[in-house]
């Protein structure tokens, strides 16, 4: 797969990963209308973020500085090279 180099396809990715994510909440929170529902899905979403920010910004620069991550798999295949 080709790198992604437009800036412009860039941005707009990530404005469809920011709608695509509210409008699934909104979704599921018209089905379930509650209070705890919405902040279980709040948490699940901060949780996840923190652990792609784990993953790839804290191991890069304060655990392993000279390995690069490619992408889930890759800090996957660096985990389980590390264990052995």
């Amino acid at each position: 797969m080709r790198n992604l180099k437009s800036a412009n396809a860039i941005w707009l990715k990530g404005w469809l990963f920011l709608f695509l994510g509210v409008a699934a909440s909104a979704l599921l929170i018209a089905e379930v209308t509650s209070m705890k529902v919405a902040g279980l899905l709040a948490l699940v979403v901060w949780s996840f973020c923190r652990a792609y920010y784990f993953a790839f910004y804290v191991i890069q620069h304060y655990v392993d500085d000279g390995y690069k991550f490619s992408g889930l798999i890759s800090f996957c295949r660096y985990l389980l090279a590390r264990k052995r």
